[in-house]
């Protein structure tokens, strides 16, 4: 039996402290097969990962009762985990899960591709774990006979092997180390992939070995796709493509194994950049942690570890410990539910509801925490739900409530609620006891009745109201203020100061040095006031306390479309009762939570509807706005698809529950936002750069300043210093010049903000996200954005995506030596194409139903032997039953024959079976696809038989689109796998020029690749280079194309994969929408326009914030250092605080101006490809008024664009200028456009 690793869970009863806990651990321990335990105390329950071929459950419970402990029930489930190889996409997880799910004993299926293993929870009394790994391996994948959590399997890149001696010399070498498992070289691939114990090699021995054999490792991280091929000999002529080597690449880190463990986290109590930087640097230092993400404005942190080395707990402390707040944030797994349980009182309670839920059909496992009152129970959702898992709790005797407070935390930290309370309060309880202190200060002495006042002296140097400063300022010192102080010691120790830092540092100055200065004059018994800067403290917190509230009220704001999202879903729902029959007897009102697969809901006018679903009886419009962007109504009646979160209209309908809980696109969408949200855009990294040594150098700046100021003063005397400064002494006295050298340091201190930078891009990012949540284009994260802001080129896809994607057969003709006449050949065409899923195969499918209705067609076939090839075609054997062919005999045909061989496909795929296709055979089908209809061969028992003519219509708003793309400066191309003829003939209806066809999924990634083009180093700008030399990166960067890909198909996933910008409509396949960077939630091109222009204007916005931050910075810290007094300007102390506070507020303030954007308005062109109008916003330049100025625009956007010599070939003058051009081009046959203007005026 191969080594496979199980998991169980067991019940333990009887721990009462953690010697219980430590005393199981070191009993099972000794068993060397069992690779984990984790004993939880507080759940009284065991988590062991064993061998299953060396140890049993009955074992593992017999080892914990020799303990003295009981285990009360042994589970009827073991959890499997198992490397799987092979997979490459969602498709193989599906198929895996798809294979798995419905045999018998098999409870629940979990792969993971990004971690290559499958994890099955199942009942080793009815399929065996042999079993499952022979359904695995029938889906066509590899496991591993040595998947073990005690090994670790990496791939290395390994270069120099030249034959398979190279090979058989490493695994020789290899395999004769200490630890190592199993050694597989492929010569092909340029790799070996090796399983082995870390614990007794590591992959850096491993790596030494194979060097030693005369090999070369090269472990540069790649940055191709999975997809993109490293290596490429190719010879591209025309729009043919012959591949003779594609060696497929993978990406390569410093350990290609995946074993971590992923956790979320809550961190509050970050203000900019800085703080990111701090709790990265304190958690990436321990061991067990392999990567880190922390997201400023959702306050959340993603961290990669090992759960062998380190736990999330550990890595809260981690957080805590840098000066933040952090809690571990549960993730909910698929098929999980956590429940809040009333009426315990004892063990006995435990105990009966974990028993009644193990006997409920479907549930996997239960834990219910006496303590907490809470049940966590994993479950196969499609044999139960949660309604029924909560239904069996009550049935018990005890009530249940879903605990789902993640969500609703999530809301309130999106909305920044906590913060702004508490910055509110602050600052509130700071301007009671600031604006006194203001008064005194500012005030009283502009007054004589004021100066009389503080004249009032208790003692000899201590006079009344400088007390009354001190006391006054004490609360806002060090009750306001101790956060701040606590946060900067703790920012200190770890070594990374933060925003904290300098605000401690300059408002502990100014109230040390007046004390010092009050106790100096008290204890000398000076005459003359000392000189007290109290209000300098009050008024730095009062201002810094107001600029975090007014910040977290923005911040709140910058997350609003998320929040929006998340609170679409509504909270009760109206479940309909049906009876065994399926009849409705009655109506109940639940929380949505509780809805289940296959449940009917109804749905009246005005409700939201509360899951994904189909429309089961009665019909309404439906308004998808918040979820797709769709402005207008969208009508559903009896089989159409619905989405939970959306609006109903006025009519009222039955609803059947396909997609509940986190399954739901409303869910996914928040999903996918949230992710995106939480990932830096590339542009950020010069903004961590510099936090990261700001404040140590406004700190060494602001001394510098003290040092200078203080050596001026007194080498020239304050007669001779500027008149705004000496004033300034004289107004303390002149022996008092060195507390004004303080006010000039703490205003510099004080003015510095690394807040503004650290913001500029994550605030952008997070409101552009959303405001395109809203209008139905989801982006996958800030690097994202910085791709699509760059896009020269665009590719689309043709089927489904220039065109509207649903095909009707036109015609169908058979040739002159047929071996069946038209109808039989359409109806076995139509049966075999009938197991296929392509849109080709389904058209005429349906073609097929239409003739013999549908429930003929599903009984008259029998289809054996199926094959299918990628961009070819297929070929089966179809056996039809001639009793039930009575259809056909009413419309007066008769089939040739009733059991045949099938091909269809393309000439080149039906030739390689052997069927004789003739050039004449192929003048009308030529005809035909001249005019953009799809023909596709048939042949019949090996005889061609004719074609069948499919045809699509083109969108409407195609043309527009590709004319407005052409006027942002971006080319457009179309790639298809479809016949030169009709790509060509679909192009010209758009007005693309590029056209590649007959293209399969393989060679649209090298055209996409081949567009990009090759990378070269050019000259950089200051700003790049400076980033790259605080960073140690090359003053070189690479140019090349920038290519963006719109596809919606599986055959278009390995090019969106190789596109620097990818972008799958929704109405296309997950698979492609897995592997694109852009999600459109409507079938609409011009959302095409809307994501470039999007990420146009989110990185245009990056940049106005960037450039905002580091000029208030370059001015705002000179003017504060003294450097502009000779002049007259200075900045109070006071002031820079107010300057600072303001800073980040306008940062976040700029960043919510994205909540305008709109759509671009589309070029209006008519079908003969005449522009009508030319919108101000397409290419940033001023409205057309004459002929003259829109000749000059199109001469000018030609020659930029397209690299064409643009000339006007005649001009008429009517109630619209009408203007043409003839297009200098290479072609032989130059096109004509022709564009319309307003007249002049």
């Amino acid at each position: 039996m191969p080594n496979q690793i199980a998991e169980v869970l067991l019940p333990v009863v009887g721990m009462t402290c953690q010697s219980c806990v430590n005393s199981i651990q070191s009993a099972l321990k000794q068993n060397p097969h069992i690779h984990a335990i984790q004993v939880n105390l507080q759940n009284a329950t065991a988590h062991i990962e064993f061998d299953l071929s060396k140890v049993t459950v009955d074992e593992l419970a017999e080892a914990i009762e020799d303990c003295g402990f009981d285990v009360p029930e042994k589970p009827s489930n073991i959890t499997l985990r198992t490397a799987v190889h092979g997979m490459t996409c969602q498709s193989c997880v599906k198929s895996i899960k798809s294979a798995l799910g419905p045999k018998e004993g098999i409870h629940s299926v979990d792969v993971s591709l990004e971690k290559e293993e499958a994890t099955i929870a199942y009942n080793p009394k009815v399929v065996s774990q042999d079993a499952i790994i022979e359904y695995i391996e029938d889906c066509g994948f590899d496991v591993p006979k040595n998947a073990s959590a005690g090994l670790t399997t990496t791939t290395l890149p390994v270069e120099g092997m030249t034959c398979h001696s190279c090979v058989r010399s490493i695994e020789n070498a290899l395999s004769n180390k200490n630890g190592i498992s199993t050694v597989n070289v492929s010569l092909e691939e340029n790799n070996a992939t090796i399983a082995y114990d870390q614990s007794l090699v590591s992959q850096s021995d491993i790596i030494e070995a194979i060097e030693d054999c005369g090999f070369d490792v090269p472990l540069q991280p790649s940055k191709q796709s999975p997809f993109q091929p490293q290596k490429v000999e190719e010879e591209i002529t025309g729009n043919d493509i012959a591949m003779n080597v594609i060696t497929a690449s993978r990406k390569f880190s410093k350990d290609n194994s995946v074993t971590g463990s992923v956790a979320t986290f809550e961190v509050r109590g970050m203000t900019c950049a800085s703080c990111v930087n701090s709790i990265e640097k304190a958690v990436s230092t321990n061991a067990g942690v392999q990567s880190i993400k922390v997201s400023l404005l959702a306050e959340r942190a993603t961290v990669e570890y090992d759960p062998f080395v380190i736990d999330p707990e550990k890595i809260a402390d981690a957080i805590r410990d840098s000066g933040f707040e952090a809690d571990v944030i549960e993730q909910k797994q698929d098929d999980t539910v956590d429940l809040k349980v009333f009426g315990m009182t004892c063990a006995s309670c435990v105990n009966s509801i974990e028993r009644g839920l193990r006997n409920t059909p479907g549930v996997i496992s239960a834990s219910v925490n006496l303590m907490t009152e809470t049940a966590k129970v994993q479950f196969d959702q499609h044999v139960t739900g949660v309604r029924a898992i909560v239904e069996a709790i009550e049935d018990l005797g005890f009530n249940a409530l879903v605990s789902d407070k993640t969500a609703n935390a999530q809301i309130e930290s999106l909305g920044k609620i906590r913060e702004i309370k508490e910055w509110r309060r602050a600052f509130f309880y700071s301007v009671i006891f600031a604006v006194p202190v203001f008064i005194i200060a500012m005030i009283l002495p502009e007054f004589q009745f004021g100066r009389s006042l503080l004249d009032i002296r208790l003692l000899p140097g201590l006079y009344l109201f400088d007390v009354i400063q001190l006391i006054l300022t004490i609360p806002v010192q060090f009750g306001i203020g101790k956060r701040f102080f606590v946060s900067a010691y703790k920012s200190l120790r770890h070594g990374t100061p933060t925003m904290d830092v300098l605000v401690s540092l300059s408002t502990a100055s100014a109230f040390f040095f007046s004390t010092v200065s009050l106790l100096r004059a008290l204890f000398s018994g000076s005459e003359n006031h000392p000189s007290v800067f109290y209000d300098t403290s009050t008024m730095l917190i009062t201002f810094i306390v107001l600029g975090r509230y007014l910040e977290n009220m923005a911040k709140g704001q910058s997350s609003a479309a998320l929040s929006k999202l998340m609170s679409l879903t509504p909270s009760t729902a109206l479940l309909l009762i049906t009876d065994e029959a399926g009849q409705v007897t009655g109506e109940k009102r639940i929380p949505t939570e509780l809805i289940q697969l296959g449940d009917l809901v109804k749905i009246v006018p005005g409700d939201k509807i509360p899951s994904d679903g189909l429309v089961f009886s009665g019909h309404s419009s439906v308004d998808e706005s918040m979820v797709t962007g769709e402005v207008d109504a969208v009508m559903k009646k009896t089989g159409d698809m619905v989405i939970g979160g959306t609006v109903n209209g006025l009519g009222t309908f039955t609803l059947k529950a396909t997609r509940v809980g986190s399954d739901t696109a409303l869910s996914q969408i928040v999903k996918l936002v949230e992710d995106a949200q939480i990932t830096k855009a590339p542009i950020q990294g010069f903004a961590d750069v510099v936090a990261g040594y700001f404040v140590p150098t406004v700190i060494a700046l602001g001394a510098t300043t003290l040092i200078v100021w203080a050596v001026i003063v007194n080498i020239f005397g304050v007669d001779h210093v500027p008149t705004m400064l000496r004033e300034e002494i004289q107004k303390e006295g002149n022996g008092n010049w060195f507390f004004v050298c303080i006010k000039l340091c703490i205003s510099v201190i004080v003015v510095a903000c690394p807040c503004a930078l650290g913001l500029a891009t994550p605030t952008a990012v997070m409101v552009g996200t959303g405001v395109g949540a809203e209008h139905g284009v989801l982006i996958k994260g800030g690097a994202v954005l910085e791709n699509g802001q760059r896009v020269q080129k665009i590719v689309f896809d043709k089927t489904g995506t220039l065109t509207v994607g649903k095909l009707d057969v036109s015609s169908y003709v058979t040739c002159k030596d047929s071996p069946v006449n038209a109808t039989s050949m359409l109806v076995y065409t139509a049966v075999a194409e009938s197991q296929s899923e392509h849109p080709l195969a389904r058209a005429i499918a349906n073609k097929g139903k239409e003739i013999l209705g549908i429930q003929v067609f599903d009984t008259i076939s029998q289809v054996d032997g199926f094959t299918s090839s990628t961009g070819q075609g297929i070929i089966c054997n179809v056996k039809l039953d001639p009793s039930s062919l009575n259809r056909l005999n009413y419309l007066g045909e008769t089939l040739s024959t009733t059991s045949a061989n099938v091909i269809v496909g393309k000439r080149s795929w039906l030739q390689e079976n052997a069927v004789q296709v003739a050039d004449d055979h192929l003048a009308d089908m030529q005809v035909l696809e001249s005019k953009g209809e799809t023909c596709i061969l048939v042949a019949i028992d090996y005889r061609l038989a004719g074609y069948i003519s499919l045809s699509d219509r083109v969108k409407p708003e195609a043309s527009s689109v590709v004319a407005t793309l052409a006027a942002m400066g971006i080319q457009a191309a179309m790639v298809t796998g479809d016949n030169e003829l009709t790509a060509r003939s679909i192009a010209k209806q758009v007005g693309i020029r590029e056209v590649h066809a007959g293209v399969s999924p393989n060679g649209k990634t090298l055209i996409v690749q081949r567009m990009q083009g090759v990378a070269i180093t050019k000259n950089i700008s200051f700003l790049r280079r400076t980033r790259n030399t605080l960073t140690g990166k090359k003053d070189t960067q690479q140019k090349k194309t920038i290519v963006a890909m719109v596809g919606d198909g599986i055959n278009d996933s390995p090019a969106l994969v190789a596109a620097d910008f990818g972008i799958a409509l929704c109405s296309g396949t997950d698979i492609a929408m897995e592997a694109a960077d852009v999600v459109l939630m409507r079938n609409d091109l011009t959302d095409v326009v809307g994501a470039l222009h999007l990420s146009r204007t989110i990185f245009r916005r990056i940049r106005i914030n960037l450039l905002w931050a580091c000029i208030y910075n370059i001015v705002g810290i000179p003017l504060a250092m003294g450097i502009f007094l000779p002049w007259g300007f200075h900045l109070h102390p006071m002031m820079a605080g107010f300057a600072m506070a303001a800073s980040s507020v306008s940062v976040v303030m700029s960043s919510l101006m994205l909540k305008w954007w709109k759509k671009p308005a589309m070029l209006q062109v008519d079908q003969s490809g005449v522009v009508l109008d030319m919108p101000n916003d397409v290419d940033g330049t001023k409205p057309v008024r004459t002929p003259d100025h829109l000749l000059d625009r199109i001469k000018s956007f030609f020659k930029r664009t397209q690299g064409y010599e643009a000339l006007p070939s005649h001009t008429t003058e009517n109630s619209l200028a009408e203007i043409a051009f003839e297009i200098g081009s290479d072609d032989e046959d130059s096109d004509t456009v022709q564009l319309i203007a307003p007249p002049s005026r």
